[in-house]
C-alpha cells in the first residue's frame, strides 16, 4: 500500500508491441474549423486497419473565393500537425472549392514542407482520380456554395477537359449552415439537376451530408454518383496501397483503381 512520502519504484517489464491499431495504411486530413460533416464521413469509410487523422484549420465561416485563397497561409503548419510521429502515408487538404481556387500544385507543395514524409493530396484532386476512373466526360454538378465560387468550379473542371453540362448551387455562404443541409434534400436536388446525358452525377463539398444518400441516387438514376469525401477517401485510400472494395459508398468503391502517386 502506498504510504505518502514513498517514492514509487516500478518493476523493469518488456511490454509486447506490434504495428499498432492502423497497420495497413494512416491518411491525414486537413479539415476546415466550420466543417460537420467530413470526420465522420471519413471514420465511416475507413477499412479496418486504416487508421484516420484529423486536423483543422482556421478558416473564415463566410465562404467566398477571397475567404479560400486565405487557407493556403497556414497549409504547412496545418500538414505538420497530424502525428507527426506516426508519419501518416497520405495528407490531404479537404476542401473542393479551396483546392480550385488555390491549384493543386501550390497546395501539395504546402504540404511537403509541413509532412516531407506523407504524400501530398487534395481534394479536387481525389475528384479529378475518382471521375477519371469511372470514364467519366459530361457532368451535372450540385454544389452548395456562391455562384461566384460556382463559376470558378465549372470553368476548372471545363479546363481539365469535363463538359460540364450544367452546375447548380444553394447559394449558403456559410461553412457550417452547408453541414446542416439534410441528406434527403441531396437526393431531390441530385435528381432534379440530372440528365439523361450525364455519365456521372457529382455533389461538390466535403462539409455536406451527401454521401449518405449516394447509393440511393445511384439506384435512382441508374449512374455514378461521386461526392466530394467518397473521391477523395477512395483516392487516398489507393494511394496508400489499399485496394479494398467498399460496400454502401458507391459505385467508385468497386473500382479498385491501381495505386496512384502524386508527382509534385
Amino acid at each position: 500500500m502506498f504510504q505518502p512520502g514513498q517514492t514509487i519504484q516500478s518493476k523493469p517489464r518488456s511490454p509486447e508491441m506490434n504495428a499498432g491499431r492502423h497497420h495497413r495504411a494512416k491518411l491525414g486530413f486537413i479539415l476546415m474549423s466550420t466543417d460537420p460533416s467530413a470526420e465522420a464521413d471519413f471514420k465511416d469509410m475507413a477499412p479496418e486497419g486504416v487508421g484516420v487523422y484529423i486536423t483543422r484549420l482556421k478558416t473564415d465561416d463566410h465562404t467566398t473565393n477571397e475567404t479560400l485563397a486565405r487557407h493556403i497561409e497556414h497549409m504547412a503548419d496545418a500538414a505538420a500537425r497530424i502525428q507527426p510521429e506516426a508519419k501518416p502515408d497520405v495528407v490531404s487538404y479537404s476542401c473542393t472549392s479551396g483546392s480550385i481556387v488555390i491549384g493543386e500544385n501550390r497546395i501539395f507543395q504546402e504540404i511537403r514542407k509541413g509532412a516531407p514524409w506523407a504524400q501530398p493530396m487534395c481534394l479536387v484532386q481525389g475528384v479529378l482520380d475518382a471521375l477519371h476512373e469511372l470514364g467519366a466526360k459530361k457532368l451535372v454538378v450540385g454544389t452548395p456554395y456562391l455562384d461566384e465560387i460556382n463559376t470558378a468550379e465549372a470553368e476548372f473542371l471545363v479546363e481539365r477537359g469535363f463538359d460540364v453540362l450544367d452546375i447548380q448551387g444553394l447559394n449558403i455562404a456559410s461553412g457550417w449552415d452547408m453541414g446542416l443541409v439534410t441528406p434527403a434534400y441531396w437526393k431531390k436536388f441530385a435528381l432534379e439537376i440530372d440528365q439523361a446525358e450525364a455519365d456521372v452525377i457529382f455533389l461538390s463539398c466535403g462539409g455536406v451530408r451527401s454521401l449518405e444518400v449516394v447509393e440511393e441516387i445511384e439506384q435512382a438514376t441508374g449512374k455514378p454518383v461521386i461526392t466530394s469525401n467518397q473521391a477523395q477517401m477512395w483516392s487516398c485510400l489507393r494511394r496508400a496501397g489499399i485496394m479494398d472494395e467498399l460496400e454502401g459508398f458507391g459505385q467508385i468503391f468497386k473500382h479498385p483503381g491501381r495505386v496512384l502517386k502524386s508527382t509534385v
